[in-house]
């Protein structure tokens, strides 16, 4: 049962991430040319995406992207935690690694569409639909990740996402328990 509790995560075989900022429109000061808002985004996309948290939640995509799935465990602080919040967490690097491993002989394709990502704070903030290939059957879903990172490494992501959607995504007529 403990299994499943990282699946959406496992979903995340992530492309590079781009950032999204808002339109020119929203952003512009008043006066401003849509050029001067234009070279504005620039900056706020090149100072995202040098931001060291965002670097590493881009190394944690990369990593799902490629379906390294030891190095999404590796990716994790030694007391890590994975939490799809309508489920229970998952708590340490092991634990999450081995889920992972296992989840992920499942997924044939997977494709992570960034819509929007940045900083909030100290967490990175990434909404984004998950498109997949599952045992045969195609689907997609809608999430947002909420990523803590310490140093070089991610120590809390929270997922957030609609469980009864995810099942019907999958092609299954009830939840699941993947470690069965």
């Amino acid at each position: 049962m403990k299994f499943r509790k990282i699946f959406l995560p496992v979903l995340m075989g992530l492309s590079p991430l781009a950032v999204s900022p808002a339109s020119a429109a929203d952003t512009a000061p008043e006066g401003a040319t849509s050029e001067d808002s234009h070279h504005d985004m620039n900056k706020d996309q090149a100072a995202m995406q040098q931001d060291p948290k965002i670097a590493v939640v881009q190394e944690m995509i990369t990593a799902w992207n490629e379906k390294q799935w030891s190095k999404v465990g590796d990716l994790f602080t030694e007391d890590g935690v994975l939490h799809s919040m309508m489920l229970d967490p998952i708590v340490g690097r092991e634990p999450i690694r081995e889920r992972i491993i296992g989840l992920g002989e499942g997924i044939e394709e997977i494709t992570l569409h960034i819509h929007n990502i940045g900083r909030i704070g100290d967490v990175v903030v990434i909404e984004r639909t998950d498109e997949f290939i599952y045992k045969g059957h195609k689907g997609k879903v809608p999430v947002v990740g909420i990523l803590e990172v310490e140093g070089d490494k991610v120590s809390v992501w929270r997922e957030y996402y609609d469980r009864a959607e995810l099942i019907e995504a999958l092609g299954l007529t009830a939840d699941f328990d993947p470690s069965a």
